[in-house]
């Protein structure tokens, strides 16, 4: 009965109120989840003893803003969606939707005049508005470039989403010239166009498209043979690790270390493979967690090999297939034999385009492979093991080639890897990234090659754009950092997401092989699990 009359009293509650309470709540809940993680931090004192240092109102501030937000998406947000599906009793049709109202022509073209503005003044914000509210309207210039983008997204979404593939190729191949094009014309100087690019092709675009080849080298193993696995940052290990030695110790060029450190890494990737061939689900998952952190150990143990926990420092760039180098000290560097201006900017604008080879590579070995006999038998495995092995498939050649795929493309990201860095040390090679490349198959969508592609996009530069807020300062105080709020705002994105798209940014499985034919069913077979 209590249940009852508390049902009815949430009935007939207003919005309002019912936002209020909720807001409570949330309230409660924030406050127990983040009471440790925000309201204490751990220093140290003049003694070098650990102290607790309260943060009580940075804490209240993160309390209060989850309240808001909670109680207007239930107060405000609920309500209208519910009438967003209500049709109007006049002429017959639904609402405008929320995205039509959201993006309209009045408001793309104040945003375009805005970002222009604040672009051509770029040099200028802190004279006119100070440092402190110089940082304010950087951010506000940042939203508004996405909100423009956003709205020529959705004006002509039909055409983006006929054409999605040909024109994101376009995007990655033209996105260092853009970058830099608009910092040319922002400084007046292409010197300064091309150093300006340094961070946004290493940080936005290298960085994800690394995350980018290795979710989809792991969407092999995870989203179409349907093995899951937490230790595959090891391969990545692997790659890294066989670049460095062999380019350290015999001076191999990287053009031929590339392949050798792939077929190192798929021949781990066997030897991982035999072990798990019998074991599925959560036991599979802990074998692979077990792999992943005996290979790191073992790089930080193996001194003799690896250098332990130092790492292996001073390794070769990569050279322009030999012709030219971007070494300064080299005669063949290649702004002397371009007769071009010195820049480093030069470097990552390659290697940028190095990885964007390599993530495409992976995508079209990918989609040959599902159409293939072993793609299938990949696809029939994820599906049902028993029902594979009853039509004929072997199963233990099917996850090896499985696992020695997958890992061959995270050796080939990994000797790229030390390859950008000319640094590599066992602390790059945790289980948090092996998480990570994982969350971002599961968040794009298991099979998905754009929609895990869409994932890297968001979660990687969504965490590095935090870099850039420094306004967030004056907010939270002098010494508040955003970027160590990055996997506490990745964790929040995976739980919306995950609550918002189930099965992902894109989370339809059309399968490599159908009948031409549509045939209608009996709902009877569809309730059963047949359909």
């Amino acid at each position: 009965m209590a249940n009852i009359a508390q049902a009815m009293r949430d009935e007939t509650a207003t919005p309002i109120q019912r936002g209020l309470k909720e807001a409570l709540y949330g309230g409660a809940i924030s406050f127990g989840l983040f009471f440790l993680f925000i309201g204490l931090r751990t220093d140290q004192n003049i003694s070098n003893e650990l102290i607790l240092v309260p943060r009580w109102g940075l804490l209240a501030i993160v309390v209060g803003l989850v309240m808001v937000v909670r109680f207007f998406y239930v107060a405000y947000a609920q309500p209208f969606m519910a009438r967003q599906k209500i049709v109007n009793v006049t002429s017959g049709l639904l609402p405008d939707s929320v995205a039509t109202r959201f993006f309209r022509l009045p408001y793309f073209i104040a945003a375009l005049v805005i970002a222009v503005a604040l672009l051509v003044f770029a040099g200028s914000l802190d004279g006119i508005f100070g440092p402190a509210l110089a940082g304010y309207m950087r951010f506000f210039r940042a939203l508004a470039i996405i909100y423009a983008l956003a709205s020529v997204l959705f004006y002509f979404r039909t055409f983006i989403s006929a054409h999605f593939s040909a024109l994101g190729i376009g995007v990655l191949v033209a996105y260092p010239i853009v970058v830099v094009l608009v910092l040319t014309l922002i400084t007046g100087s292409a010197a300064s166009g091309f150093q300006g690019s340094l961070k946004w092709v290493d940080n936005f675009g290298i960085q994800i498209l690394i995350y980018v080849m290795l979710a989809w080298g792991l969407n092999i193993v995870v989203g179409l043979a349907g093995l899951l696995d937490l230790g595959y940052v090891a391969f990545y290990a692997v790659g890294a690790y066989a670049y460095a030695l062999l380019a350290t110790h015999l001076g191999w060029s990287f053009w031929i270390l590339l392949p050798v450190a792939g077929i190192m890494a798929a021949f781990w990737g066997v030897i991982l493979g035999f072990p798990v061939l019998r074991l599925r689900g959560d036991y599979l998952a802990i074998v692979t967690l077990a792999f992943g952190e005996i290979i790191r150990l073992v790089l930080i143990n193996w001194r003799e090999v690896t250098n332990g926990a130092a790492g292996i420092s001073g390794i070769p760039k990569v050279s322009f297939f030999g012709l030219m180098s971007f070494n300064v000290s080299d005669p063949n560097y290649i702004a002397k034999v371009l007769d071009i201006t010195q820049s480093g900017a030069y470097y990552k604008i390659f290697l940028y385009y190095l990885i964007l080879g390599l993530a495409l590579l992976t995508a079209f070995v990918t989609i040959r492979l599902r159409r293939m006999p072993v793609g299938r038998a990949w696809e029939a495995l994820r599906e049902d093991e028993i029902a594979c092995r009853s039509l004929g498939i072997n199963t233990t050649t099917t996850k090896l080639t499985a696992f020695a795929t997958g890992a061959m493309f995270g050796g080939f990201a990994g000797s790229f890897f030390a390859a950008r860095q000319g640094f590599v040390s066992p602390e790059s090679f945790v289980f948090l990234e092996s998480a990570i490349i994982l969350a971002i198959v599961v968040l794009g969508g298991m099979g998905s090659l754009v929609g895990i592609a869409v994932a890297a996009a968001v979660m990687i530069g969504g965490t590095e754009i935090l870099r850039e807020m420094e306004f967030l300062k004056v907010v939270f105080g002098p010494d508040f950092t955003p970027e160590l709020y990055r996997m506490l705002l990745f964790g929040m994105a995976m739980v919306i997401v995950m609550l918002w798209k189930p099965r992902g940014f894109v989370g339809s499985r059309e399968p490599t092989a159908f009948l031409h034919e549509r045939k209608a069913i009996s709902s009877s077979f569809t309730k059963e699990g047949h359909g």
